[in-house]
This record gives structure tokens, sequence and C-alpha cells, in this order.
């Protein structure tokens, strides 16, 4: 052990052991420092190294402990092989190390002595690798295999690198501290170090547990007598057992307290001989442990219930021996040790002791729910019956049909549904009792509903009164006024309850619905339900009265009950027999109200676990509780409703048609998966649910905030390296003359003979991968050459395979990518040369034929090769570029032209180009990130260099941008360099500015009634660091500002008019002595130019947005908008100027109706998409190339002729853009044997399929930001993976809509796609400030992408607030329904005046009706920033029909704990913060709460809801008000729109001008 030596060589003396002791005594927490009452060791040197190995015994000499207590210390020196088999570790970045010492070196801070170390995800196991407990330490040598890491690195979860190290040892001891901490510290020592274990690895924890309880049970115990922590220690043993037991509950080891105490009397003479090795070392005199006469009497209790051999043990320098003691003790001790085979016997009947008694997991835990048989509850129910309503009906899945089709099931729209009814599939009544209270699989039965549906005021049912009665918000369900519903299939129903409320609601895949008043028919059937609610409810308030709720067991609650009397409202039955009937057959509602109740003692009652055995012993059916509330809406609704109803409903669902390229994209990819992988996902899926589940359950385990990569995207550069050298020389020389030198005197040549293979410029190549790599790399030749020192030499750029990509595994396996990664490498690096195909196939639509058919023999081929077993040829057409988050189509005129220049290179130098800074030499002017600034010149400056006053900052989900800053207009004027350096360096140059105010910055009133381009001059000055510039800007004269066409800003330009004294708070008109130098710009070629000679006549400006928009309307792209909605991206790109959509695709009629409206010009086909086209496939000859149902070709022979004849054809669409619908259902990554005909009925199929056949120039595609991790991602791989099959350039990304100029939270994932031969649009640059995070997408393991930057810390304008918004218009009230009216008011903001444009009456100013209780709860909300239920005053209303109830709903504070509180639920907007993200139903109680206007007791009303997603007031909605809401709440922000728009229309130009 001579490098243990030298690793211990600086521990010399009792002072530096001092030190490592009082390291390894620092608690495991963020917590203080050590104890103050720590003890020191007083034993000689020569006691403390008690029967350690030779090697050890001067190390262990000059060592002094911790306080800690009990050492196993008999072994023998044993060699150690680790079994590969039993221990599997994941490797996480970590180093890896042969040895101990090296590992300890490696993690070496401070170390005073001794060296300490923290010990994770370990495995404690004998020579033969095979984990074993640490208390076979006694019997066999054991070794440790683990993560390694500095003592003081914080969690284990923190960012700090360790070394693993693998069967290291051997363990000399273990030792146990913490006891003055309260938590128990496990340190193991090896010859080498100390280790402080945190956290062993998973498959080892079922070793670990044992012992870690039994050092628990020793903490405790020492708590409970240790006067120095508050304990008594005269306590008996009877109250000592009892307050150990209180302390160990909840621990997930132990079933219940009995088998606590027992655990605790079985280690009793292993806890006494912990606790009186503490005495040794203990500084305090006055208690010693071995004399406490409770602790005796423990041991002698744990010697009488032990039936194994008791160990034979003795104190000894503060460590406990177990075994024989060193020669001078042998007079205290028998001289012969334990037999070793009796110490085996001893140690195995322990563990097998704990694990019988370890807390099993039982049915009537949650992870299983117990069946209610129809046959044991028929008898409380009444004859069986059969649903009628003639009435029509509409469809759920319509109502609820929205953008949002995956999400957890708490975050489900929530209603109301009154006059219901349950039945099954054969229309027959059913209860409700049948259907399981948690989300179960394999479930055996199927409950539909129908009722009429309202919003959800929060009502429930008084427990005093019957079924037939009213419940607390409507005195007449039948004469409500909502929307008549069927429902799809019930999967899961509660209760909720409070005071004398119960709450009962239902859930669908689709939504919440909160049960009010049933129909008179099924009235019969709901009142078993509400009656056993009630006994529930008396059981818990008779409990609740006990002194001691264990008191009462289940027999004495059921013989109280049958005590009731006949009028009371919870009366079953005077026959105790028929009451436990009763209560066991309905006992899943009586169970979930006692888990609901926040008291754990009622919850644990002896009634409770009473009433489980019962249900269990009957037999019942158990179902396994679903782990993850996922809801996945992508069934149809198989309600029988459906096939009575007089209007069939509209949402059927219909596979999509699809051009065979796209069938066999997605096809393949799904059946490529065995039943043996299904297998085998499914268990590691399910495994993983597991673990997430129990992390989530231990309180000590540090919560990952996410597993997104912060760090920046690594980009290679363009440097030389050496790859290992090999044993086998190679044979390497030029074939052919040097065709030139470069002007580093470098040799080019064009070819090379590399051991026979000829490797030549603009071929491909195997390179040797690192070590840490499974495939070799691939690398493109761009050139060859020979250095000045000989060395044969070649530069390529990386070829990534599509499974390194975004793609992962949905990347064809021969395809590769380019990539902007080179690198130079000596030829003898190459392994071999590769075949890859650098393919440029014909582009357009008159091509999809002949490619087709070319990629079918290119396929053969690929396989006929790999049938022969010859080497795979891959073939490239794409450049990735991941830090731009896109493909692109191959630079093929700047590759492999062997001329010593890499287009690479070229991107990178100039990448380093803008990290450069220059100042001139007359100090005018400098460039800073590629841009020139001068003096006099404008920029933006980052708002934190400045001070402000400070505001109130907005903590409330609608308060998110108050206090946020713009950046700060300055003008440059002055460069300040140091005089001496001849270069001025960007640390040493400062730039004196001017500061502009904005209105902003004087009050939110000024703001309010100010141009957002407005700024003031002042005197103040500053003088800042060249890293506070954020960019130029531009400050004009008023008249010289171009006009804006759109809400929406792209341009950075301001005008100033008015000077600012920030010392007195004045403003005026700009005096004429200042001579503001204005920006240069040139409005010659801008709208002002009509201005120049004198002040514009009214109506001009109008006129001149009116030349602008024809003048936009020139060289537009055709576009055909699929799932168009109401309209909101098409308005929002025609704004743009680059767009006309010429024909528009959508399913509901409401909103094709709206569409119409506000672009006549367009032809709108309400009809289903997958028609559509097959109807444009069969026109053109090509239905042999379309897979569709007979349905849609049964439909599309029904179209009218004018229809045929409007249709689109290829060649005239030049873009499509739209948002289809994604179900994403959750199951899809098990590939069950659904899952292929599941993903055919995606409307995503059926809109890639119109880009396949219709090949337009461009191509968009909008979803929610949820889209790109749908399916574990697979969705949206496979949208990119058909996008690049069929040619195209294709970037991705998020994008925040309120960076973009609308006062709302709206994240949305967006796809371009151009032709090869096009430009790719760009992300367009966010404008306004908002708090919202970059929005990243994974790229791999190791990189993500984000498409814009966060603007929380600042852009070039001031976020959109509500009162910017909505300030000016007409107050209304509850359920306003006049649809037009005047407007009243001038506008006031600039955002006001944009979105009213020329538009004269104000339409759609129309609120939805809250019912009385709401409207009261409404008026009773304060009128401030953030206010919601939580600000209802706790009390009881009367309503206008007599009843009395409570304001707050009973619903919120009894579930508030698993619901984030309901945050925003009755919630009020702020005036200077934000809308939450519009959604197609507002409504107090649904999924976005916040919907009451801030100073009106009211809904937010259609119009504006309509402002805050960017609609002008011009903009005209169809149907009825909920249609109105729905179409605004799907549709994409136009001001978003018209900002993806303006990046098009560059792309479009800038191809025009090359």
């Amino acid at each position: 052990m001579g490098s243990a030596a030298l690793l211990d060589s600086t521990v010399s003396d009792d002072a530096a052991a001092a030190d490592s002791s009082e390291m390894k005594n620092k608690k495991r927490k963020q917590k203080a420092a050590a104890p103050k009452s720590k003890k020191q060791s007083t034993t000689s040197p020569k006691e403390n190294k008690g029967n350690l190995s030779q090697c050890s015994e001067e190390r262990d000499g000059s060592r002094k402990r911790a306080k800690r207590a009990a050492a196993c210390t008999d072994f023998k020196e044993k060699s150690v092989r680790l079994s590969e088999m039993s221990f599997l570790v994941e490797a996480k970045e970590d180093q890896f190390a042969d040895e101990e010492f090296v590992a300890v070196g490696l993690t070496a801070m401070q170390d005073g002595g001794r060296p300490n170390r923290r010990l994770t995800d370990f495995v404690l196991h004998n020579s033969d690798g095979v984990p074993q407990p640490l208390e076979m330490l006694e019997v066999d040598d054991m070794f440790i295999s683990g993560l390694i890491l500095p003592l003081e690195g914080g969690s284990d979860r923190e960012k700090v690198k360790g070394v693993r190290c693998e069967g290291f040892g051997r363990i000399e001891s273990w030792d146990i501290s913490g006891y003055e901490d309260g938590s128990p510290v496990i340190w193991l020592s090896t010859d080498i170090a100390d280790y402080d274990c945190r956290k062993p690895a998973g498959s080892y924890k079922k070793f670990y547990d044992h012992f870690f309880e039994k050092a628990r049970a020793c903490i405790e115990v020492y708590k409970k007598l240790s006067k120095a922590s508050g304990g008594n220690s005269d306590c008996t043993l009877d109250e000592l057992l009892a307050g150990v037991v209180r302390s160990m509950t909840g621990s997930k080891c132990f079933s219940g307290g009995l088998f606590i105490k027992d655990f605790v009397i079985s280690q009793g003479e292993f806890i006494y001989n912990q606790l009186v090795g503490l005495d040794e070392t203990s500084k305090n005199s006055d208690q010693k442990f071995a004399e406490l006469p409770v602790l005796v009497a423990l041991r002698d209790e744990s010697s009488k219930h032990e039936n194994f051999v008791p160990a034979k043990a003795g104190s000894s320098g503060g460590n406990l021996t177990i075994g024989p003691k060193n020669a001078g003790e042998e007079s205290k001790m028998d001289a012969t040790e334990d037999d070793e085979d009796a110490k085996l016997a001893r140690l195995l009947q322990e563990e097998e002791f704990w694990q019988s008694k370890k807390q099993k997991k039982t049915p009537g835990s949650n992870k299983f729910y117990i069946k209610i048989n129809e046959d044991e509850i028929a008898n409380d129910y009444p004859l069986p019956a059969y649903y009628k309503n003639f009435n029509e009906e509409a469809d759920e899945l319509i109502i609820f049909d929205s953008d949002v089709d995956m999400c957890y099931s708490d975050e489900l729209p929530r209603s109301m549904l009154h006059d219901w009814s349950l039945y099954n599939s054969d229309s027959r009544l059913i209860s409700l009792e049948l259907l399981p209270m948690k989300p179960c699989a394999d479930i055996d039965v199927t409950i539909f509903g129908s009722g009429t549906m309202t919003a959800d005021d929060g009502s429930g049912f008084c427990l005093d009164m019957d079924s037939s009665q009213s419940s607390s918000g409507s005195s007449s369900a039948q004469g409500v006024d909502g929307i008549p519903i069927y429902l799809s299939a019930i999967k899961e129903w509660m209760i909720e309850f409070g005071s004398s409320m119960i709450f009962i609601s239902i859930r669908t895949d689709m939504a919440w619905y909160r049960l009010g008043k049933p129909s008179k028919q099924y009235a019969p059937w709901y009142e078993p339900v509400l009656k056993t609610a009630r006994v529930a409810i008396s059981i818990i308030t008779m409990l609740k009265e006990q002194s001691r709720v264990s008191r009462l067991s289940f027999t004495d609650v059921i013989k109280r009950v049958s005590e009731f009397k006949k009028d009371h409202h919870a009366y079953i039955s005077s026959d105790p027999a028929a009451v436990e009937r009763y209560v066991v057959v309905h006992g899943q509602i009586i169970l979930q109200l006692f888990a609901e109740f926040p008291d754990e003692q009622v919850k644990k009652c002896a009634f409770v676990v009473g009433l489980t055995k019962k249900m269990e012993q009957r037999h019942h059916t158990k179902w396994l509780v679903k782990k993850k509330k996922f809801v996945q809406k992508n069934e149809a609704n198989l309600n029988p409703r459906a096939a009575m109803a007089p209007l069939v409903s509209k949402r059927k669902v219909m596979q999509a048609t699809t051009t065979k390229l796209i069938n066999r994209i997605w096809g393949e990819y799904y059946s490529n998966y065995s039943p043996e992988d299904s297998k085998e996902d499914t268990a590691c899926e399910l495994k993983e649910e597991e673990e997430v589940e129990e992390q989530e359950e231990n309180e000590e385990d540090d919560i990952e905030e996410g597993k997104l990569i912060s760090e920046e995207i690594h980009k290679s550069s363009s440097v030389s390296r050496k790859t290992k050298s090999r044993s086998i020389k190679k044979e390497i020389r030029w074939n052919g003359e040097p065709m030139s030198k470069k002007s580093s005197g470098n040799v080019l040549y064009k070819q090379a003979i590399v051991h026979g293979e000829v490797i030549a410029v603009g071929g491909t190549v195997l390179v040797e991968a690192d070590e840490i790599d499974n495939l070799p790399v691939i690398y493109f030749v761009e050139y060859m050459f020979e250095t000045s020192d000989g060395s044969k030499m070649f530069h390529g750029r990386m070829m990534k395979r599509g499974c390194l990509t975004v793609l992962g595994n949905t990347a064809k396996e021969r395809e590769v990518f380019l990539t902007n990664e080179c690198m130079d490498y000596e030829l003898e690096d190459i392994k071999q040369t590769v075949v890859v195909d650098i393919r440029s196939m014909p582009w357009g639509h008159q091509h999809r034929k002949d490619n087709a058919n070319a990629d079918k023999i290119d396929r053969a081929t690929a396989e006929d090769r790999k049938r022969k077993g010859l080497p795979t040829e891959y073939y490239c057409k794409s450049l990735y570029w991941p830090e731009r988050g896109a493909f692109f189509s191959l630079p093929l005129d700047s590759m492999g032209l062997g001329l010593g220049s890499c287009h690479a290179c070229s991107i990178m130098e100039a990448e380093n180009e803008k990290e450069t800074f220059k100042v001139n030499s007359s100090k005018t002017s400098f460039v800073y990130r590629t841009v020139e600034y001068s003096v006099h010149d404008y920029i933006y400056a980052g708002p934190q260099y400045f001070e402000f006053e400070k505001g109130e900052s907005g903590t409330f989900k609608g308060g998110r941008n108050v206090g946020l800053k713009a950046y700060v207009v300055c003008q440059v004027l002055e460069i300040i360099v140091p005089k001496e350096p001849k270069q001025a360096g960007m640390e040493s140059t400062q730039i004196k500015v001017r500061r502009f105010y904005r209105p902003e910055d004087i009050s939110a009133e000024k703001a309010y009634s100010s141009d957002i381009r407005e700024v003031y001059y002042s005197e103040e000055t500053h003088v800042i660091s060249v890293e506070a510039i954020e960019g130029k800007c531009e400050v004009r004269k008023k008249n010289d500002v171009p006009v804006c066409i759109a809400p929406a800003i792209y341009q950075h330009i301001f005008f100033c008019e008015h000077l600012y004294d920030p010392s007195k708070g004045s403003l005026k008109q700009l005096p004429v002595h200042i001579k503001l130098r204005y920006s240069s710009g040139n409005p010659a070629s801008e709208a002002a130019s009509r201005k120049k000679k004198g002040k514009c006549k009214e109506g001009e400006d109008d006129l001149e947005v009116e030349k602008q928009v024809q003048a936009s309307q020139q060289d537009c792209l055709a576009t055909l908008d699929i799932f168009a909605g109401c309209g909101g991206l098409s308005e929002g790109l025609q704004q743009s100027g680059v767009s006309s959509t010429k024909w528009s695709i959508e399913y509901e009629e409401p909103a094709g109706e709206a569409f119409k409206l506000n672009h006549p010009e367009s032809l709108m086909f309400i009809n289903n998409c997958n028609v559509i086209l097959r109807a444009v496939m069969e026109k053109c000859g090509d239905a042999d190339d379309c897979i569709s149902t007979s349905e849609a070709a049964e439909l599309v022979a029904s179209l009218d002729e004018k229809v045929i004849s409007d249709l689109p054809l290829p060649g005239q669409v030049d873009f499509i853009n739209g948002g289809p619908p994604c179900q994403g259902f959750s199951g899809m990554n098990r590939f069950n044997q659904s899952t292929w005909s599941k993903v055919q009925c995606e409307m995503i199929l059926a809109f890639l399929s119109f880009a396949d056949y219709f090949r337009p120039r461009y191509f968009l595609l909008e979803n929610v930001r949820n889209f790109v991790s749908f399916n574990k991602g697979q969705t949206f791989r496979l949208t990119l993976a058909s996008l690049l099959e069929m040619g195209y350039q294709v970037r991705f990304g998020i994008l925040e809509a309120g960076a973009y100029g609308v006062s709302q939270s709206r994240k949305r994932a967006f796809i371009w796609a151009a032709a090869p031969q096009e430009i790719l649009p760009e992300w367009p640059e966010p404008m306004h400030v908002f708090a919202a995070p970059e929005l990243k997408i994974t790229l791999s393991e190791n990189s993500v992408y984000a498409a814009a930057r966060s603007t929380s810390n600042g852009a070039p304008f001031r976020a959109i607030t509500v009162r910017d918004t909505i300030g000016e218009l007409p107050a209304v009230g509850n359920g306003a329904s006049k649809t037009n009216m005047e407007y009243q008011n001038d506008p006031v903001s600039w955002f006001q005046k944009k979105i009213r444009g020329n538009a004269a009456v104000l339409s759609d100013h129309i609120s939805k009706e809250m019912n009385e209780l709401n409207l009261i709860r409404c008026q009773k909300i304060p009128k401030r920033p953030g206010a919601d239920w939580h600000d209802l005053p706790d009390e009881k209303v009367k309503l206008s029909t007599g009843q009395v109830v409570d304001l707050i709903p009973w619903c919120l504070p009894n579930t508030a704990k698993r619901h984030n509180q309901w945050k925003g639920l009755f919630g009020r907007l702020d005036w200077e913060g934000n809308f939450p993200t519009s959604i197609t139903d507002p409504q107090p109680m649904g999924k976005v709460g916040m919907c009451f206007h801030p100073d009106q007791d009211r809904i937010l009303t259609v119009r504006e809801c309509a402002r805050s997603q960017g609609f002008p007031d011009s903009y005209e909605f169809a149907g009825n008000i909920q249609h109105k809401h729905r179409q605004i709440g799907n549709a994409v922000p136009p001001p978003l729109a018209f900002a993806l728009g303006r990046k098009l229309k560059e792309a479009v130009h800038s191809k025009k001008s090359k």
C-alpha cells in the first residue's frame, strides 16, 4: 500500500487528525458548522487502531475519530473481483479511476489530514462482486464500488464532477455519527480515506436500508436520552419506545408502529453498544450512557427477544468492536472469537426478521382500487330503466375540440352539468359507483352521460337535502341556459366536501364536469351515492368527537351508525349486519372521503383499516391504478347518443388521406418496432415512473428543475489533431503532382494513396473515433496538403449520422448530414474510404413521381447490398446546422474544391469576427460585434446599467411583466480610450452617451397615453462600458417616422419632440436652441417624404396605409391555409405583404364563416381536409398515389362541380400554412397493436401530404409548444424527417407571442420549410420585453436550440399592457349582449390607435353571463392586481331564491394544496400586467380562471379577448358567443404571424436580388 502512504504522508500529528475529524463531522444538509458539543477522543493511539491490518496501524495511531461509535474490524486479507453481472453503473460524465488513491487524489479539495470524501451511488460487495449488507463485514471482506466526491461539494445532484472507482477497499471499519444533528451519518473507512455514505445505488438500496434504520434508531434513542438534546434519561422503557416509535413513524421501511417497536427492541444490544461507545469520547462526565437504567433495560429486553446467537461486544477508543480485542483488553472479553458460522447464522436470521417485517405494499394502497360489484349494490338501486331524451344534443368532442390534445387530467377545462343522466352503451341507466374513483387500467365498465353544460360556478349539493332538491348554484336545473351535450366515456369521478356541502365531479378525456341537479329520471340512481357520502361524513364527524380516534374499531363504528335515528340524514338500518353490508359494498366512496380528509389520524384510523380488510374479504376485483393522470384525446365518442342524435357528430375519426410517401415514412417507422421491443420499452417506462414516484416521496432527495442543458452548443473550429497511433504502419503517398501552394506554405494535392486506397478531394472517409464513441466518424475531404515538416494531412468536414441529429431514431439509416464541424487530420488517421452519394434531386411537383421511383430503386439496391453483406453506401442531401436549428441545402458550389479553403472555416471566421473590437484612429467610431458605431449614433443600452425608480414587480400570473424595462435609448457623444495603448481594447474603452427617456420612465399614465416609439431628450449623460451596448437604433423627426400598417413593430426607429428634466420631473417642448442631430434616414423612399413641405393633412395617413397595402399585394405568394380557423395566421401574413390567401380549408362551420367574412377574396372550403386532398388528387388523375378511406372517396363523389373546379392544383400554390391538431396520444411509445391505426388518424399526416403533393415553395406549420415533446418528440421528429425526405430545407423553433406585440403569454412551436432553391426564412427578432425564459428544443443529449433570446432583461420596446389593449373600451355589464355599439371614447394608447384602424363601430363587445352566485363572487373580488379567490371573504351569502351558500367555493380550499393553490381562479387582470393565455372558453373556474375585468364585475368580452390576440377591431367573428370565444382562443395572434411574414418577405426578396 505504498500509494496509501503517499496520500497519508501529510498526516503527522494529532492536530491534523483532529482537523480531519472536524471535516468528517460536518452536517450532510446545508446547516451550520459541527456542533459545539462534539467530543474529542482521549484514548491512546494504540487503543485506537483496533484490529485493523498491519499496513494501517501507524496511520490509525495518529488519527482521532469524530464522535462516532461502533466499528466492525474483524477482517481477512482477500483479493477482489467485481462481478460485471451484479453491478451495473450508468456513466454520467464522471471520471473513472482504477485505484482508490488516484480517485482520492483527483477529488482533493483542502484536506487538512486524513482524506475525507463523500460516497454516492455506491454498492458494497464481497470479493466476488456480489452485493452484500454492511453487516456481513463481520464474516467476510467487503469492498466498495461507487462515485467518490469531495466532502464539501453540496448535494449529490449539483454539477460536481466525481470520480468513479470500482472494487476498492477493503473496508476496515464503519462508524455512525450525526448524534447532535439528529440525522444518522454512516462512515466507511479504508486504508486510505474515510467516506461519508450519502446515497446508495438504486440496486443496493434494499441491502442498505436495514443498517441505515439501525443507525437511525441509535440517533433517535440518543435524542430521547441525551440531556444535550433535550432528552429525559429518567424515562421508563415504555416511554422511550413510544417516543422512538413516534419519531420513526413515516419511514417507508416500516408497515406500522408495532413493527418499529419490535425492530427497536431487537436492536437493543446494538443500540446500547453504540451509545456506551460514546461515553469514552464524551467530555460530559455528568451523564454516562452505560449507567442509564433505561438503556440497560433495552439491552436486556433485546436479549429476551433474540433467537439468534448474541454477539459479544466491547468498547475501545470510541469504537465498538465486534470480535476479540487487542492483547491489552483480553481480560475484559473472552479470548476466543465467535465462530464464523454462528456469526453468519445470526446475521442471516436478523436479515430474515427484517425482510419479514418490512413494509409491503398491500392491495389497499394507492396502487390498487377495489372494484364494487354491481350485483352487491343492486338492491340499493331502482329497477332497470333506460335513458330517454328526444332533444338534440351536441357531441362533447366538438365542444372541446381544441389545439391542446394531450395534457394532464388536472389541466382539463371545467364545466357544470345539469339535468344529467348516466348510462351504459345500451342506454341503460347505471350507477356511478361502478366506475373507479381513480384512473385505472383495464376497466371493464363503460359509462356515458348526457346533460346541460354551463360554466362551472363552484356550486354543489347540500347534504341536508336530497337529490330531488336544488343544488346550491341553481334553483331549476331544467331551466338552465346551457349547451345540451352527450359525453364520451367517463374515466374517473371524485367527491370533495366541506362543511355541509358536497361536490361530485366526473372526468372524460375532454373535460371535468361538476354535477349539478340530476334529471328526474336519474335522481333515484344518484341518491345512494349522496347517501353514502352522508354516511362517510357522519362517521368522520363521529371519530373527530373522540378524544382518541383509535378507540373506535370498525365494529364500534358500525354499531354506532346502526343507532342513528330514522330521521338522521345518514340512517341506513337499525340492524348492524345490514349497516355493515351497506358500508362495505359502498366502501370506495367512504374510503375516498376519508383519504381527502386533512387529519392524518382520521385517514389511518382503525375503521379505515377494518373497512379495507372487509372489502378485500369479499373478493372484489382489483384494478391497477395508473400512476400518471395523463389524458389523450384520440378516441371516437362511442356514446350511443352519437347514433341516435338528430345530427351525426361532425367529429368522426377519419383515417388521414395521405400520399404514398408520407404513409411509407410514418408506417415504416412504427412497423420497425417488434413486440419484444415493445415489452422492453414498456417495462423500462414503468420502471422509470416508479423511480420518479419514489423520488417524489423521498423528501431528502433534491428535485431537478428540468433536463434541458443550458450550456452553449459546442462549436468546433478548424484545428489539427492527431489520433492515437496504430500498430500497423500504413503506406501513405501522394497520387499525382501538387496542385498549388497555400499562403501558409502548405502544398496542396488532389489525391493520395493510403494503404492501397485512393483518397480524393471531394471524397468521403472514415476516421477512427474517440474511445467514447461507438462508430467511426465520416468526413468529407475538402482539401489535402503537406506541411513544411512533411506531415501528410487532409482537411475534412464531419458528416453526421441522422441518429445523432435532432431526428434521432426517425432518421434514415443510410442518410448522413454535412455539418460545419471541420478538422485537420493526418492521412494515417483514415480508417478507410466510404461511399457517400452527394445528392441533388430535381425539385417540383412535376418531378415527384420520378424522384419516388428513383428512391424506390435506391432502397431496393441498398437492401440487396445488405443481404449480401456488402458495405453500406450512404447518401447526403442536406447540411445540418444545429446552432441555427435548421437543415439547409448543400453548398455544392463551395464543396470539395481542393483549393485550400473551406466554407465551414469561413463561417467560423465570421463568427470569430463578431468578437473583435476596433476603434478607428480618430477615435470617432468603433466596431463592436461587426456593427460600426460612430459619434452621434443612437444606440440601445442595457437597462441594468442605469438607475430606475423601483416599482412594484408582479409576482402573480398576469403581472409577470410588471417592472421589466426596455433598452435605454442613448446617443453616442464621445469615445473614451486610454492614451497609452496603441490599440484600445473593449475592456479599456468607455462610451459617453446622452440618455433619452421613455414615457414609461416618467409614469404608467404617461406611457399609456404616448406613442410607444416616442423618446424624450435630456441633458443627462453617462459613461458606460462597451458591453452595455445592445444594438443600433434611430431617432428621427416625427414626420420622418414610417407609418405602421399593423399593430406590430419591426423597425428600430423613434422620434423626439420634447425635453425631459429628471431632476424636476418637467416635460416641455424641445427648445429651439437645442439642435438635435437626428438619424440620417432615407425619407424619400418612405411615407414621410410627402410631408416634407408642411404638416400632413387629415386622412393622408390612411391614404398612405392603403397605398402600402396595395403595394404589398403585388408579387405575393399564392397561399393555401389549411386548418384555417377564423384566419389569424392568414391575417398576419397578409398584413406583412408576403402572402395572399387564395384558398383555405376549415372543418368547423362557424370558424369557416368567420374566415370568409374577413377574407372574401379567398375560396373557403368548409370541409374535411382529408376529403379535399382526395378530391385534388382525383382531379389531377393521381388517385393511385392517394391512400384514403372509402368514406373520403364517397364524400368526394358528392362534392359540387363548382367546388371541384375551385380546387387548387399543384403548381398554383406557392405557400402552404396551417396548424394541424395533434392528438399526441401518450401511449404511442408503447407500440401496441392499435398504434399505427391511431397514427393514421392524425391530421399531421394529411397536412404533410398536402406539402408532398403540392410541393409549394414555402411551408409553415404552427402548433402548441408541446408539439416538440408529444410522444417523447416522435411526432415532431417524424415531421422534420418527412419534410427532409421531400427535399425541403427545414427550420424549427418555439416563439413567445408576447415578445412580438400582444399583451398575452402564448408560446407556439413553428416549423419552416423552403424549397432547395429558395432561402430559408430566419426567425423574427423579439421586439418587446416579456417575462419568459428562452424556449429551447432538445437536439441531442448534450445540446439545445432556442429560436429567439429571452427578453426578460431588455428589448427595444416595453411590454404591451392590459390597459394599452382594452383601456378605452366602454363599460358593459355581466352578460352584455349588444353586438354593435359606439366606441364612446377616443383611442388613447398607440396600440389602441393601431388596433382600431378605420373601424367606426365597436362590435362583439359582449360578455358571457355569470350566474347569481358567481356574479356576487366577482363583485367581492378586490379591484387590485393579482386578486383572486383567495381574497374572497369567508362568509355565506343569501341568493334571490332564499338559499344561503358559501361565498368561497368549498372545492378550492379543500383541494388547493394539490392544485398549486388554484392560483388565478376568479382572478382579476392587472391594468399594467398582461393577459393569460387566451382560451376557448373563459370562465372563473376554468383552466385559465383569471378572466375578470380589472375594474368591472364581469368576464372579459369577445372583443377584449380578440384584442389580447392582436385581432383588429374590424375583424368579425361568427356564431354564438361560445363559437366566437372558441375561434379567438384557437387562433394564431396576427402580430406574431406578421413578424413571421416579415422574415418570409425578406427571404423572398433576397432571393430575387441575387
